[in-house]
Parts: structure tokens; sequence; C-alpha cells
């Protein structure tokens, strides 16, 4: 079993240089923290990044020494950056691009191209410093928006590397993303890992959406084809070192500390305020809505104390520091507004705290504001309500934190809305305390299952999965030996069954009107097919028969329409496979038609033997609600009706219908009827799964696509179909 070699853009450590001497001290911060928990698991594990000090700052025998002692000692690994390198790189790019506009502050990103090179630059040398590390079976697990580019460095030097990617950051929806004129080379480097991680389904969900339509990849079930590589989209909300939050606030150095704090405050309630001085963060908003607050309810003048505790962040870059002079006029403005001889109505604090103070401050809290205007997740939220030993004082959290998802019982509210704002505030304040042990009792146990580790184990077995998915799809995929092997078959054989699915297998899925007629590689093909005498031809499809019928009625050969309930063999009629009944149509049309009024671009198609609701032209965000809630719709109505029906998704379709119906149970008839030298199908959703079951061992079976199937092989495309069919005929 290999290691694993977690790569950030800084190390957990900070290397401070007094003339000769070199000084390591902690990194402050929430994902280095919780990284850091979960990198001392395991002695093997090794870390590479960023030591935080120019690189011309250290002579050779400084790095030798250094990186001897942070190797041997800490498993640390340094990548070394000059001057120039963090001004472009880390204070260019990351902060003045992708930071602003991934989290949507589309005012402020700067498109320059020098930042864009030097970036391109600095992954490059992490993934050489990687590349000098790396051995057989390790894993590779990069971290956050500062290394997009690293995945596909690694893969093009090692194919088979297992690599991990995960963005700390929200991602944005696609109309803000494809602003950035460098977005292709971005995704591109994202989905060269095996597996690409996100705090929420959302975030998840824009960057398939940039994947889809940027790079014109098609995805299902959160899996990406591009060319041979496999990879998997999923969200893992981080978790936090449970134990260590909830542990250490009963500690009694941190009982100590709150003492004092008591000592200052009386019987004031604190309401606390921590985060990086960032624009993200909501600072500003809470200022002001901390001031409307004493205006509205000024009976609690004199009874609260705000305590503000901004951390130092990117100083070099001028929107920070033009925040830091906004926060500090506003606290002048509301202090000199309301502070008396004894009581100033905010403390500020313009620094780090050690971590007895953060966890004295949490535990004494009557409120927390964490309302930041747009964040990953928020790990301080958690950290607040896991420091509740005794499940007193209240979480106000904004609506657009990616940990407002898991903590639902918090008082919620949007961050740009002062009024609301205003009211969270005294809801926090005034709460009864047995309705603030129960809210946050219920969120602890959740947090408390969810923890770090938890987290990194789910992400890490997700990784082992998709491993082996595509060494299973890696072994299908027909290779030359194997399609000369089914060529040979063929030509040997003197009666031949080919069953082939017509939507994403002869023709791609599209969300537009079309006619295969006017297709004229695909009617050559299918008239090339049909005219051996060797040859029984099937189309299966779920299409209606009408359509089937104007489409190929004119060639030699035999069709099922409606996913198997429809069979025309050859110039016979069309016949049903079994006697099915309808009726229950008359009670599940009237659903799909609500949801077609409230889904734009869906519409319902009304089969004989079934009814399909159908989403290819509604946007991927509103289809993934949809289809959840017609699912539960359904099968909760099917349920109570008794009415033996099953919901099936198709390829942007939702099918309704009898279970018994299927393309496996439609061409019975003609494996009983015959004996097949050679037995062909060809597939790719789970309809025709049921096909491939009833096949005997010695078809050749093909799924087109990723998603696990009893197939014997596997085709990426229509395009690769085609050109497997044109081989076995020429």
């Amino acid at each position: 079993m290999g290691r694993t070699i977690i790569v950030s853009n800084r190390l957990p450590i900070s290397v401070q240089q007094n003339k000769d001497d070199i000084h390591f001290t902690q990194s402050v911060g929430g994902v280095a923290t919780g990284l850091s928990s979960i990198f001392r698991e395991d002695k093997r594990n090794i870390w590479v990044g960023w030591i935080d000090l120019p690189a011309n700052k250290l002579d050779k025998t400084q790095k030798k020494d250094m990186e001897n002692e942070l190797q041997k000692q800490m498993h640390l690994y340094p990548v070394y950056l000059t001057k120039n390198d963090v001004t472009k790189y880390y204070y260019g790019f990351c902060n003045k691009t992708i930071w602003p506009l991934f989290h949507c502050f589309t005012q402020y990103p700067v498109y320059d191209k020098s930042l864009w090179e030097s970036y391109k630059h600095v992954n490059q040398v992490y993934a050489n410093e990687l590349l000098s590390i790396i051995k057989p079976n390790d894993t590779v697990w990069i971290h956050d928006y500062h290394l997009m580019l690293l995945p596909k460095l690694l893969r093009e030097k090692m194919p088979d590397l297992k690599i991990g990617f995960f963005l700390h950051i929200p991602f944005p929806p696609i109309d803000i993303f494809q602003v950035l004129p460098w977005r292709t080379e971005i995704l591109e480097g994202i989905i060269a890992a095996d597996l690409i991680g996100f705090h929420t389904y959302e975030y998840a969900r824009y960057f398939l959406n940039s994947v889809s339509k940027i790079l014109g990849y098609n995805h299902k079930l959160g899996l990406i084809t591009a060319g041979d590589h496999l990879a998997k989209v999923d969200s893992f909300p981080m978790g936090i070192d449970y134990d260590k939050f909830a542990d250490s606030s009963r500690s009694a150095e941190v009982k100590r500390r709150v003492a004092l704090i008591r000592q200052k405050e009386k019987n004031r309630q604190v309401i606390l305020s921590i985060d990086r001085l960032d624009y993200t963060k909501g600072i500003p908003q809470r200022l002001e809505a901390f001031d409307e607050f004493l205006i509205k309810y000024p009976e609690f003048k004199g009874k609260v104390s705000f305590y503000l505790i901004a951390v130092p962040s990117r100083t070099e870059v001028e929107h920070y520091n033009s925040l830091k002079r906004q926060v500090d006029e506003l606290l002048g403005k509301i202090n000199g507004k309301y502070s008396t001889l004894d009581w100033n109505p905010i403390t500020y604090m313009y620094r780090s705290l050690q971590f007895e103070d953060l966890i004295a401050f949490y535990s004494i809290a009557a409120a927390a504001m964490v309302t930041p205007l747009k964040d990953g997740m928020n790990l301080i939220a958690k950290e607040f309500i896991a420091s509740k030993p005794d499940g007193k004082g209240m979480l106000i959290l904004s609506e657009m934190a990616g940990a407002a998802n898991e903590l639902g019982e918090v008082v919620m509210v949007n961050p740009n809305n002062r009024e609301a704002m205003v009211e969270a505030l005294h809801t926090a304040l005034t709460m009864p305390e047995e309705e603030q042990v129960s809210r946050n009792r219920i969120m602890q146990r959740r947090l408390r299952r969810y923890d770090l580790k938890k987290w990194y184990t789910d992400f890490m077995d997700n990784l082992e999965d998709v491993k082996k998915l595509q060494k299973d799809y890696l072994s299908k995929k027909i290779s030359p030996g194997s399609s000369d092997k089914i060529i040979a078959n063929y030509q040997h054989a003197s009666s031949r069954l080919i069953v082939l699915d017509y939507d994403g297998t002869l023709f791609p899925l599209t969300s537009t009107p079309h006619n295969p007629q006017n297709d004229a590689e695909l009617m050559a093909l299918l008239t090339k097919l049909t005219s051996d005498p060797k040859n029984h031809v099937l189309l299966a499809a779920g299409r209606d028969r009408e359509t089937m019928q104007s489409w190929f009625g004119d060639f030699h050969l035999g069709l099922i329409a409606e996913h198997g309930a429809w069979v025309k063999n050859f110039s016979k009629d069309w016949k049903p496979v079994e006697k099915v009944h309808v009726d229950w149509k008359e009670q599940i049309k009237p659903i799909l038609e609500q949801f077609v009024d409230k889904t734009p671009g869906s519409f319902v198609e009304d089969k004989y033997f079934s009814l399909a609701w159908h989403y290819r032209k509604v946007s991927p965000e509103l289809a993934s609600v949809r289809i959840r809630q017609l699912k539960d719709v359904l099968q909760d109505m099917s349920t109570h009706l008794k009415l033996n029906l099953g919901v099936f998704e198709v390829t942007k379709v939702i099918e309704i219908k009898q279970t018994s119906i299927n393309k496996g149970q439609a061409i019975l008839g003609y494996l009983r009827d015959h004996k097949w030298d050679f037995i062909l199908a060809i597939g790719d959703d789970w309809t025709d799964e049921d096909l491939f079951g009833v096949l005997p061992t010695k078809a050749v079976t093909i799924k087109i696509g990723i998603e696990p199937s009893i197939a014997k092989y596997s085709l990426d495309s229509v395009t690769m179909t085609r050109q497997f069919l044109q081989d076995l005929i020429q």
C-alpha cells in the first residue's frame, strides 16, 4: 500500500528567518488545521507545499538543512517560489482573478496574461517537485484553486497515478465561469484527476455543467469520460475534528480564559464575529446590522458586547486594504455613537487568536455571526457548534455558506438583507435556552457523525472505487485483438442476430428534432447491414412505433418500439409483446403535466403503453431538482394505488410503464425460434441491461458509455459504435 501525498499551496507550518536562524510555527486556517489532523493519522503520509519564504532568502546549505529537518521529523517537502512568483501567482492570479471570480464578485477579477503565465509556471514547479517524490502506488491528493492545472501535468507524465482533487472554495455558475479567458485550460487541468470533490452538490453541478458546455464531455451520475480517462465528480462536505473542539471547551485552561472574559463583560451577552478580513465574508454588513439592531432594540444598549476578530489577510491586494479602511471607519462610527464610560459596544481584534482563546470565545458567545456573502464551506460555523458543551448559544449563519446545507437548525439569514440580519440577531439573543440546547444537540450529533476523519475516508473510499471502475471500464474496452476475434466470428457465421439500440448508440443524444434519414452515413451503414442475407437486424428504441415506422420502415429489418412494448418482425404488422392495461395513464398524466407547467423546456410524450417526461431542453440545475421531485411523487403514487408501475430514468427522460415491459422480453421469441451462429447486441442505457441479460453467454454484448454494465465489452461513443460496425461489415 502506497503513501498519501497531500499537496496544497502552503505547508501546515510557516518558516521564519531571523539572521542565521530558521524557526517553524504552526499555520493557522481551517483547511490547514483540518488537513494537519488527517496528515498525522499515518506516519507514511507526506505533504508538499510552499514554505512562505522567498527562494532567494536561503543559500544551498540552509535549504539542505531545512529540508532534512522538515522531511525527517515532519514528512514535509518544501516548494520554493521566487518573490516574483509569489507576487504574480499567489497575490496575482490566485487572489486577483480566481478568488473573486469563483466567489461571484465579477467586478473585481483581473484578466492579465502575465499573471496567467505565472500561474502555469508555478503549477509546473509543483509538478516537477512531485515527480521527484512520487513512488508506485502513491495517492496524490491536490487541494484548492492554487493548483488546478496540476492534475493534468502529473497525468501526462504518470498516466496510472491515483489523483484526487478537492476545491475548498465555491465553483461558480457557468455564466460567470465562462468569463475566464483560460476556462478551457482550467477545466482540462482539473478533470485529469480521478476524483474531483466539492463541499456541496450545487458546486459539483456547476462544475459538471461547465465541463459539458465548454469541453463538450457528457456526464452521467457524476462520471465524465474524456477520451480514455474516466473521472468522477461528487460532493464531500468537509468536517472538523469534532472531539478536539468539544474536549477543549471543557479544559481547565479554556475555562480560565472564559472566566477572564466574564469578569470583563460581567452579565453582558457576547456576540462573536471571527473571520479573515476578506470582502467575501460580509463583515461590513454585520457591523451595519449591529448598528441597526441597537437602534431598533435600544434595550440591548450596554447589555451586549460585539467582539470583532479579524485575521489579517492578503494585505498586498488593494481590495483588502480598502476593506480594512471601511471596517475601521464603521467601527469608529458605531463606537463613537454608542460608547459610554463603562461600555464599548464593539471590541476589535485585528490579529489571530491562540487556540485556547478561540475556544473560550466560542464557549462564551451567546450568538455568533457567520454571515459570508459567499463561502465554500466555512468551518468556523461547525467549530462554534462543537465548542458548546452546555448547548447554549446560537449561530446566525448565511444561506450563502456551504455549511448551510448541513446546519438547518441555526438561525439562517440572507446577509444582504439588513432587516433580516437585525431580526436574526434579536432571535438568537432572545431564544429560550431549552430551544437553543435542542437545536444545537441535533447539529452536534450530525457533526460528530460526519467529522473530519469521516470526510477523509469517504473521499479516499470513493477514489478507490473510481480506480476500480476505471480498471473495469478499460478491461471491457474493445481492443484490436478482441475486435479481430469478433470480426472473425462474424465472418464465419451463417446466421446472425444483430440487436441495436438507436438513441445514444447509433445516433447522438440531442435536444433538437432530427430525422435519421438525413444522416447519409447512418443510412449507408444500415443498408449494408440489412442487405446481407445472413443478417437478421433488429432496431430497438424508446421511440413510439409510428416514428420508428416512418424512419426505418423501408429497411428489411425488425423493429422494437417503446423499450419493448411493440415488436414488428420485418414486413409483418406491429404487435404488442403482451397484453397490458393502460387505464393507469389517466391518473399519472395530470401529474406529468403539472411538472411540464413548472419546468420550461420539458414535455410529455404519450406512448401507447407508457408515458414519458422529456427534459433534454431543461437547464441541468432545474432538471436535477425536478427529477428527484417527480420520481418521489410517481413512486409514492404507484405504491399507494397498487399500479405495478416502474419509474425509469432513461437519458434525459423519465418513463413510466408496467414493469413487465422491456427489451429482453421483446426478443425472447427471436431467441426461441432460431439457432443463431452469431449474436451481437449494442446499447447505452439501463433499458439495454434487460436485453443483455437474456442473451446466451456466447453473445457479443457492448455497452456504450461509462456506467457499470453486465455487457462484456464497452465503447465510448456513437462515433465508435459506427466505426465498429463499419469494421464488422467491411
